[in-house]
């Protein structure tokens, strides 16, 4: 009968195949150098074959390597599945989990999460990967991750999800802007105003163009940010308004006495926060259970989503 791989060899073969470097595959699976080289030697013999290409500058996945690395990654995910689920029967929410979040999301429901969470799950252990969707996604799919926090609408394929709050679409201007004297600011309004927006590849741009159903942005925009907090700077220093979910107003506004924001009428859009993981996970009541401790994050005493931002809230100058 033949000798299996162990895990851990095929751990160190998925290190080795994303890295292709064994110096970072090394330091990914906390193990030597040398260790590393020797398991994946030792997997190489097992299998009788070439996985890896090397020289003294290169590392490259033979064909069939590339193939049995991808196997490889769904044995790892199964048997941390199978792992997981005869923990959690006992305890749910224990342990370790990989959780993915987006930039606009993650900022403003982390710190109240984290803290939520320590006192009601101590002894769950969440490592944080913060990330735009398409990133998350693939690795949610490879196994890398196990839960992600990202907004709709995206197109989030292969995917069970669960609805955790909406989060409405505001218009952030200069605190003596025009429109600030109104209570809420249309679609008419933005098309005649110089328009600041977080930059291609951000599911936010996305989501505020079809909630505010801009087709042709690029008629009145005049500047592309990296991060909300640079157009949040941009809007302080009157170069123009930006759209920005609520959920960042006060964690982004704090700072600034220059910026108010007001809601978009004659309806008031939004994105929708969601859990997402995968449909093959055994985790999934779990899951869920964790997406109503963030519901209770974004929804109690002190909860995430605040009203237009005044004047008369902020300190004279």
């Amino acid at each position: 009968m033949a000798i299996l791989p162990s895990l851990q060899q095929l751990r160190f073969l998925c290190a080795l195949a994303e890295q292709c470097h064994f110096g970072r595959a090394a330091e990914s699976c906390a193990v030597t150098q040398s260790t590393l080289s020797g398991g994946i030697k030792e997997l190489e013999a097992r299998l009788g074959i070439t996985l890896f290409e090397r020289s003294h500058r290169h590392v490259i996945l033979t064909p069939l390597g590339k193939e049995i690395a991808t196997r490889a990654q769904r044995l790892l995910v199964e048997a941390e599945e199978l792992v997981g689920l005869a923990r959690n029967a006992h305890e749910p929410l224990s342990g370790p989990l990989r959780f993915g979040v987006i930039p606009t999301v993650g900022p403003y429901v982390l710190p109240s999460l984290l803290s939520h969470l320590g006192t009601a799950r101590p002894k769950l252990k969440l490592y944080v990967r913060e990330a735009p969707t398409a990133v998350l996604l693939d690795r949610l799919a490879g196994g890398a991750l196990d839960i992600l926090l990202v907004a709709i609408p995206y197109d989030l394929g292969d995917v069970e999800a669960m609805e955790i709050a909406e989060d409405p679409i505001v218009v952030a201007m200069p605190r003596n802007h025009p429109l600030g004297q109104h209570k809420a600011v249309s679609r008419d309004d933005l098309a005649r105003e110089q328009l600041l927006l977080i930059e291609d590849g951000h599911c936010l741009r996305s989501h505020s163009l079809q909630a505010c159903r801009i087709v042709d942005p690029g008629r009145n925009e005049v500047f592309q940010a990296t991060s909300l907090r640079s157009l949040v700077q941009m809007v302080a220093a009157e170069l123009g308004i930006t759209l920005m979910p609520r959920i960042a107003v006060d964690s982004e506004l704090t700072s600034s006495r220059n910026v108010v924001t007001r809601r978009l009428s004659p309806e008031e859009p939004y994105r929708t926060l969601v859990l997402a993981w995968r449909p093959t996970s055994s985790r999934g009541a779990e899951f869920r259970m964790l997406g109503n401790l963030i519901r209770e994050c974004l929804t109690g005493p002190k909860k995430a989503f605040v009203p237009d931002r005044d004047t008369a809230a902020l300190p004279a100058r």
